[in-house]
């Protein structure tokens, strides 16, 4: 597999705060939008600030209630519908910290596209941030279709997006494939807007949908005309829309990721398996800093095998518990832990409910970090010694057959001696635990204990 030299890239977030105002595309609502800066770390949040509390919800692939012509999002007290255009600006625009307020149950669909929001986002003021991204990294193709309709992904230093728009009437057929990048996205995708059939529109609006439709905000496709308020903004603009979309509900991932998606007649019900596929497949990184130990190439930097893992630390049998690193940098590293039932320590953790220990899950990430340490500096002859734990939390259950992904990011250090990183446990994209660690680097004669 080809090593992918990464970079380091801050998180985006804005400057200010702006808002907009429009109807809704499906309940037919005037809707007022504002868009407000969050902090670092933070993620994209949707509030209803028409509902009491506020109740808050984050746009997540398991958090997907409906794909009718839409994604809507929703959890046990709040819904909202048509999400897509934004988070494509978003995901387009590499923003990554955002509060989203919201006075309905869905977001203005403007003109069709994304363009009012991208320049809603440019007018707020994109910044970057003082820590760097996590990407999901994809490491192995995967393969979704539904019919004759297909999406797969390939390893891809970037996101690339290759689409295929086919109508089921045959008359319209686009093709595109594009390297996305804020510059791209807003100047090639964001002005691409959303169509309909005129056949399908009757039934839309029995089924209670497209009722603030109009020729403002969609294309109306009549066999091969083409009716809109204004021309085409691009002659391919249809598979342009397609790739917004796949950009809109790729978002539900929660982080950006790195692939070459290649897209044959994707839609919002496709978009979404494939995004749930994803989100077993990827593997979250800091996608930060070229690696600079000497004592590794730059092939083996990408990861370590078990083989290379057990020349940097002390640890055997049966208390080793990483596998593999999958990427590992300058600032930060993946490892990857297989939890089997053959564990020892599920004989009395528990008889009937074999969970793995938390603090067997912090010892995988103190030895992911230590492993880390050695590999930054670039020492021989050294082990690194687990000084001190802090900020300790436990999420969710990790069980026989999981497999544990460990991403370590460094926060700070002084000289290449002591440093303090933030270690998270991930099974299937959720954190099952979270750690500040601390360490230093000693002579391997020195004592240590555990």
């Amino acid at each position: 597999m080809k090593a992918f030299r990464q970079v380091r890239v801050k998180q985006r977030g804005i400057l200010r705060e702006v808002s907009a105002q429009g109807r809704a595309l499906h309940c037919g609502r005037i809707v007022t939008l504002r868009l407000k800066p969050s902090p670092v770390d933070s993620g994209i949040i949707f509030f209803r600030t028409d509902l009491p509390n506020y109740p808050k919800l984050r746009p997540d692939i398991e958090k997907v209630s409906d794909l009718l012509r839409a994604t809507t999002i929703a959890n046990e007290d709040v819904q909202i519908n048509t999400v897509e255009h934004l988070l494509a600006a978003l995901n387009g625009l590499s923003i990554d910290n955002i509060c989203i307020e919201v006075d309905g149950p869905e977001l203005p669909i403007l003109d069709g596209s994304a363009e009012n929001f991208t320049q809603l986002l440019h007018g707020a003021g994109i910044i970057e941030q003082e820590r760097e991204r996590a990407y999901f990294t994809l490491h192995q193709p995967i393969y979704v279709s539904d019919g004759n309709r297909t999406i797969f992904a390939t390893p891809h230093d970037g996101l690339k997006i290759t689409c295929t728009y086919v109508d089921d009437r045959g008359i319209h057929t686009q093709h595109l494939s594009i390297e996305i990048t804020p510059e791209t996205f807003s100047s090639e995708i964001a002005h691409a807007r959303t169509f309909v059939h005129y056949e399908d529109i009757t039934p839309l609006l029995k089924m209670g949908k497209i009722q603030g439709g109009d020729l403002d905000s969609a294309i109306v496709l009549d066999g091969d005309r083409i009716i809109s308020r204004e021309p085409l903004h691009f002659s391919d603009e249809f598979v342009r829309h397609k790739i917004l979309d796949i950009l809109g509900d790729i978002a539900l991932l929660g982080k950006p990721l790195k692939a070459h998606i290649v897209a044959i007649r994707p839609g919002h019900a496709l978009n979404a398996k494939f995004t749930r596929a994803a989100r077993k497949h990827f593997t979250l990184s800091a996608g930060i800093g070229p690696p600079r130990n000497k004592l590794f190439s730059p092939m083996e930097s990408t990861g370590l095998d078990v083989r290379q893992i057990i020349n940097l630390i002390p640890h055997r049998y049966p208390f080793l518990l990483i596998d593999r690193v999958l990427t590992i940098n300058e600032t930060g590293l993946v490892a990857i832990k297989n939890v089997s039932i053959n564990e020892p320590y599920f004989q009395g953790h528990f008889p009937g409910r074999p969970v793995m220990p938390g603090v067997l899950q912090i010892e995988a990430m103190a030895q992911a970090a230590g492993i880390f340490m050695l590999h930054r500096a670039n020492v021989e002859g050294k082990l690194a010694l687990f000084m001190s734990c802090d900020r300790v939390k436990f999420r969710r259950m990790v069980e026989p057959g999981d497999q544990l992904y460990i991403e370590i990011q460094l926060r700070r250090h002084r000289g290449d001696r002591i440093g303090i990183a933030d270690g998270t446990c991930y099974v299937d994209g959720k954190a099952t635990s979270s750690a500040e660690l601390m360490f230093t680097i000693v002579d391997d004669n020195t004592r240590l204990r555990g």
